[in-house]
């Protein structure tokens, strides 16, 4: 999806060239970044999101730390709209550098019990 127009800039995030896989795949080790990646992919109409979209009965604290931890491996970009953060796929860099992997995330089918 092509960025809106005035947008606000993204917070610190790798380079595409300096995505590695391992961090990457490290980064969606975790279930509910997992979940949180996954969702984006496949139920996002708009161009992001807050944390409160994802309907995840965590602590903020928590979360801020999956959001964190999806920013700083380079698969999401978040950028700040005065109070709040809002995130997306980095689907382009991602699909540049590790061809099949966004399709494999989205085809992934979360346990019933989590």
């Amino acid at each position: 999806m092509p960025e809106p127009p005035g947008l606000p800039g993204p917070l610190p995030e790798p380079h595409v060239d300096e995505l590695r896989l391992e961090t990457v795949l490290g980064a969606l080790s975790d279930p509910l970044r997992l979940r949180i990646v996954r969702k984006l992919l496949l139920e996002s109409e708009a161009y992001d999101h807050t944390c409160g979209w994802f309907g995840l009965d965590r602590p903020k604290s928590s979360l801020t730390h999956h959001f964190r931890a999806l920013r700083e491996a380079g698969v999401t970009r978040q950028r700040q709209y005065g109070l709040e953060r809002r995130s997306h796929v980095r689907v382009a860099d991602l699909d540049a550098r590790f061809p099949g992997l966004l399709a494999l995330v989205a085809a992934w089918t979360p346990p019933a019990d989590s």
